[in-house]
């Protein structure tokens, strides 16, 4: 199994979005996929659930050691409980087989701090051994039992002890960003970041104590795969391929540049860049977007009520768009249909080497 952080520490640029509708259309192409929620706002559980009627949070865990969710499934390591940690009980897609949810719960949030002493004290107190390792070991242990492909795991957009720890115990990992302002400078922030998470991430996978723990800290390096931008406008000029509009373009044009000066660099240091061939056998040059998304207008709202995604929406069944507007809607639907169905190959063969 290939587990995949799905990170940027800018809020608003799709993550979720991005994460459900790269993992359906992993499925759709034949692999079985894990979506983990390790955001505490749940919003990919949401996305899951659709518009679901009820008050109650289904997914607690009445047994403890048959966890169905991410915060009770690490527990044991977390408050010492005198049990391992189990598999996670997955929800299963019902529209989209092959397509699996390890469940969020605003809970994890209150392990942050818990998880930031032991990142920095597990190497003098073996009392503090079990927890760098335990998330990982969570999402290995239910992805091997349900056999799955890939784990696309959704984080929340902060550079807390919780993502650093998910970050470094992934395989590699996609930036989602925004064309605007504030993602060009996030860009040149993680450039900065993701060389000390590196650092850090090698000297805990050395470390002779967290090697002995009941759940190891991985020895990996997590491989950048590529970047995506959502939502923005696009328009076709002179019967061509419709392109961002000149306002969007300007941002384009910012984040081409921080991630090629600032980003690229600083991953090639770090070592979190794959060999060349592998990005030209995949076409997926990382100085270019691994998928550009442009706005979902109304129909996003759509997908969420469907708990679907955008390019699985059947106008004729599922809305009452119809004439011009659900012409334009098809196009639109069709469009980001090919540009997930691309991004995924892509992904797959990225992955393939390792």
């Amino acid at each position: 199994m290939k587990q995949i952080a799905i990170f940027n520490h800018k809020g608003g640029v799709a993550k979720t979005t991005m994460t459900f509708h790269l993992a359906w259309m992993l499925a759709m192409q034949g692999k079985r996929v894990m979506v983990v929620d390790c955001d505490p706002q749940c919003n990919l559980t949401g996305v899951f659930l659709g518009d679901i009627d009820s008050d109650d949070y289904p997914f607690e865990s009445s047994d403890p050691q048959k966890p169905r969710n991410i915060r009770d499934s690490v527990r044991p390591a977390f408050e010492s409980r005198p049990y391992i940690i189990e598999a996670t009980e997955l929800y299963v897609s019902s529209k989209q087989k092959n397509l699996f949810l390890l469940p969020g719960h605003v809970g994890l949030s209150e392990y942050e701090s818990q998880l930031a002493v032991a990142h920095e004290l597990s190497n003098t107190l073996s009392a503090l051994q079990n927890i760098p390792g335990a998330l990982h070991y969570s999402i290995m242990k239910t992805g091997k039992q349900n056999s799955i492909d890939f784990a696309l795991v959704d984080m929340s957009p902060s550079l807390g002890a919780i993502n650093q720890n998910l970050f470094m115990t992934s395989d590699a990992f996609i930036i989602p960003m925004a064309p605007d302002l504030f993602s060009s400078m996030a860009l040149k922030s993680l450039a900065r970041t993701l060389p000390k998470w590196g650092e850090w991430g090698r000297k805990a996978a050395g470390n002779l104590i967290l090697k002995a723990a009941d759940y190891p800290f991985p020895d990996v390096t997590p491989k950048y795969l590529g970047s995506t931008v959502q939502n923005f406008r696009k328009r076709s000029r002179d019967g061509e391929e419709a392109k961002p509009t000149q306002a969007f373009q300007k941002w384009f044009d910012r984040l081409a540049e921080a991630r090629s000066n600032d980003l690229l660099v600083a991953l090639q240091d770090a070592k979190m860049l794959l060999p060349e061939a592998i990005y030209l056998k995949a076409d997926a040059s990382p100085d270019k977007f691994l998928m550009e998304i442009g706005s979902l207008d109304g129909l996003i709202a759509t997908a969420q009520e469907l708990a679907k995604p955008v390019f699985a929406i059947d106008l004729e069944d599922d809305t009452s768009y119809r004439g011009v507007v659900g012409e334009n809607y098809q196009t639109k639907i069709d469009d980001v249909k090919d540009r997930f169905a691309s991004g995924a190959k892509k992904m797959i063969l990225l992955t393939s080497e390792f």
